[in-house]
């Protein structure tokens, strides 16, 4: 049998072994990543230490999650100051003197919201996917980019407001009813597109990121299929292929990321200090000021460590995405057998 009707019969994979597959994915990604921010973080701090009550940015290579350094000692973010040389020496004295959970400290908040957001992320990039193949030809090579576009574009929207509610449960405990006053309350004030604040700055970063990586993505590991006379992609193929194509587009977008981290920033500043949010504001805004100050060079702060966490976040993410399709593909396969 000849490969060209050879692929129609591929086996599919069902949209719940598409979302087991991107959680396992989400999951291992957050492990195997946010040890890289945390010690990020923890150099900065050392640096430039944290005044109490102030937030920083902390990322676990799937999504952002805003940290506020606490009043309470007991409640700060990490034990210890400690005085490290280096990425190296800080990892290490970290998991001699504090214990190795301090590697993830922060995890679990951010694993609420990343699972998710990253679950309906790729089954929907799966879905349209296919939905588009079927309208459009095999080798249509604008499907990665529509469908980039289209599925990052509704996990952004979905997960927005319950970023605003996490915000807002960072600068104090709030029991269940008091969560429920707040966003009546800012709903009856604001409207409902209020829970929405926040929204543009990440879609104008997380879309051409979006559409740049599947692109990326799908080019390049046709390429090294090809390379290596290959059908089907190998893990280390899909590994490859996933941090180049996260590389690309983290450089591309890096503007939007320094002006999303400082809007989040001001935001928490204001909102917990209750000062009415000023005019300059605007993504375009705040873009201006970073230029006039910095220069253009502003725009790319922090090119290296979002490389850092952005290219093995990728690479993992995807590689385990297509190893869990790979094996529930097989397993229906088998099913389909007897």
């Amino acid at each position: 049998m000849d490969l060209e009707s050879e692929g129609p019969q591929i086996i599919k994979v069902t949209p719940v072994q598409q979302m087991l597959a991107s959680c396992t994915g989400a999951i291992l990604t957050s492990l195997m990543v946010t040890p890289l921010d945390v010690v990020k973080i923890r150099l900065q701090a050392q640096n430039n230490p944290f005044p109490k009550g102030k937030c920083f940015v902390y990322s676990n290579g799937l999504m952002d999650h805003l940290c506020v350094c606490e009043e309470e000692g007991n409640k700060a973010w990490y034990k210890k100051p400690g005085r490290f040389q280096g990425t190296l020496d800080a990892f290490f004295k970290i998991v001699r003197n504090e214990g190795i959970k301090s590697l993830w400290s922060g995890l679990p908040p951010t694993l609420v919201m990343a699972v998710p957001a990253t679950i309906i992320y790729f089954t929907c990039y799966d879905q349209l996917s296919a939905l588009l193949r079927s309208k459009l030809g095999e080798n249509e090579s604008r499907i990665p980019i529509i469908a980039g576009i289209v599925a990052r574009f509704g996990a952004v929207t979905v997960i927005s407001p319950l970023e605003l509610i996490r915000t807002k449960m960072q600068s104090k405990k709030f029991s269940s009813k008091e969560l429920h006053r707040f966003v009546s309350k800012k709903v009856s004030e604001d409207g409902w597109i209020s829970l929405w604040k926040g929204w543009a700055p990440t879609i104008l970063r997380d879309v051409p990121f979006s559409a740049m990586y599947w692109y990326n993505y799908e080019v390049l590991k046709k390429w090294l299929c090809a390379k290596s006379g290959l059908y089907e992609p190998t893990f280390m193929i899909n590994f490859t292929s996933g941090a180049l194509s996260g590389s690309i587009a983290a450089v591309a977008t890096l503007p939007f990321d320094v002006v999303k981290t400082q809007k989040q920033t001001q935001l928490w500043i204001y909102e917990s200090h209750k000062i009415s949010m000023p005019l300059h504001m605007s993504t375009w805004a705040i873009m201006k000021n970073i230029v006039a100050k910095n220069g253009f060079a502003g725009l790319f702060t922090g090119l290296i460590p979002r490389l850092i966490k952005i290219a093995p976040a990728c690479a993992i993410m995807i590689s385990t995405y297509e190893f869990g399709k790979t094996f529930f593909q097989n397993q229906n396969a088998r099913r389909q057998q007897y």
